[in-house]
């Protein structure tokens, strides 16, 4: 599948595969610009690129795993959606947790050019809503959350 993309920035990098297509299900999204993430505030970020998604087709932005793990970094509205009618430059919404392996520091730091968050390009399906008085019946029924037992 070919997708239209576009810089809008001059420093603005593409997204890219690490390990291909083959091997990877997401592409790292890269910053434009240094920043400074204070704790427990979330913060747009710059990617620099626009891209043009056809119809049935959504972009998701994912944290990346291994920032949130060692830095407690993630994308807030995980996954965030890119619609198909969507033209602008992507940002991502990240929010530090002011947690590292490393130490407290008073920010996160992000350099120009850094993996910030993983694009994966997916199929949707559109519905339309059939307004009815009664839906069918499952063996769940209306149990809801924990309702199919919780394993420990």
């Amino acid at each position: 599948m070919t997708v239209q993309i576009k810089k809008v920035h001059p420093f603005a990098i593409l997204p890219r595969y690490s390990h291909g297509s083959e091997e990877d299900s997401g592409m790292d999204l890269h910053v434009i610009e240094d920043y400074n993430l204070p704790p427990n505030i979330p913060c747009l970020v710059k990617t620099g690129v626009a891209i043009a998604l056809p119809p049935g087709y959504e972009g998701q932005v994912r944290p990346r795993s291994g920032l949130a793990l060692k830095y407690g970094l993630t994308v807030v509205n995980s996954p965030g959606t890119i619609d198909p009618s969507y033209r602008g430059e992507i940002g991502v919404i990240l929010q530090w947790n002011g947690y590292s392996r490393e130490g407290n520091p008073k920010f996160f730091s992000i350099a120009k050019g850094d993996r910030i968050a993983q694009l994966i390009v997916a199929k949707y399906t559109g519905v339309e809503w059939v307004e009815t008085d009664e839906l069918s019946d499952t063996s769940r029924g209306t149990g809801a959350y924990a309702s199919t037992g919780v394993s420990s």
